[in-house]
């Protein structure tokens, strides 16, 4: 029997016991960071923040949208109080509202606020009465929104008079800052300045007493009797006080902490001065 000649090369035999060859490594440029969309900054979403502002400021609110899906009794508790402050209210899609809404839990419910009437800063603290306390709580470039809220929800719990913050470089009070300080940014005074050390310097000449929160400060905020008429200030995340603010302030109070811990979060701190002034001036 006859062979036909094969004239191919013959491939060459694979060693399966060999160590395969390595790949030429191919340098991955890392992705960019999908920004996270973010509602507008005239929208008020969640249950209870919708519902004080339906209840106490109902002249701020032009249009509330209500998931099809909502249940009574907070459904009727909401309507009935549209009805009452003349809120124009309508049924929507659970979906139109996770658009108008994108990452955010908005429970259900959401709600287009006016723009909030800006405070001027010197006529207001002329305004506040001379003999009884009065705290303003500065903030220095705080830039998160959840932040910003959380020391809101936290000024308007002790009684201060109102939260300045700066126009640049920050946190605005929108949606965010809304839902985080439960409704308190709707209600308590947020007074937007162009300069935090021109500021300072504004309460100073109006008898206010000026302590920032420093971290690195030989006095402790436990050991100091913080005045009736005080300005807090409280630095951003991570800088803390900017030099020229801490420079101006009258004082600067360092909150004692152990451990490996070598900072608070702005909110936590900014809560422990607030209400280190609130105990030495209960009502």
């Amino acid at each position: 029997m006859a062979y036909r000649e094969n004239n191919r090369p013959r491939r060459e035999r694979r060693d399966r016991f060999a160590k395969p060859s390595k790949r030429p490594s191919v340098s991955k440029a890392p992705r960019p960071a999908l920004e996270r969309p973010t509602p507008p900054d005239d929208i008020c979403w969640g249950r209870q923040p919708v519902l004080d502002l339906v209840k106490g400021n109902p002249t701020r609110c032009t249009r509330l949208l209500i998931a099809n899906n909502v249940r009574p009794p907070f459904l009727d508790e909401l309507t009935d109080a549209a009805r009452a402050g003349r809120v124009v209210y309508q049924m929507v899609a659970p979906e139109a509202l996770d658009k108008l809404c994108p990452g955010e839990r908005h429970q259900g419910v959401a709600c287009r606020i006016t723009e909030t009437k800006p405070v001027e800063l010197e006529p207001f603290l002329r305004a506040l009465p001379k003999d009884r306390p009065a705290l303003i709580v500065v903030l220095d470039h705080i830039e998160d929104p959840h932040n910003m809220g959380a020391i809101v929800r936290s000024a308007e719990a002790a009684g201060a008079a109102a939260v300045v913050y700066s126009r640049r470089r920050s946190a605005l009070p929108g949606g965010t800052v809304v839902k985080t300080s439960a409704g308190a940014a709707l209600r308590l005074p947020m007074i937007p300045v162009v300069n935090i050390v021109r500021t300072i310097e504004q309460l100073q000449a109006l008898d206010f007493w000026t302590a920032g929160l420093e971290g690195r400060a030989e006095a402790s905020l436990w050991e100091e009797s913080l005045p009736a008429r005080l300005a807090l200030v409280v630095g951003a995340e991570g800088e803390g006080l900017s030099r020229l603010v801490s420079q101006t302030c009258d004082q600067l109070l360092r909150i004692p902490i152990q451990g490996g811990v070598g900072s608070l979060n702005a909110s936590v701190a900014a809560a422990l001065g607030i209400f280190e002034w609130r105990r030495g001036h209960e009502k």
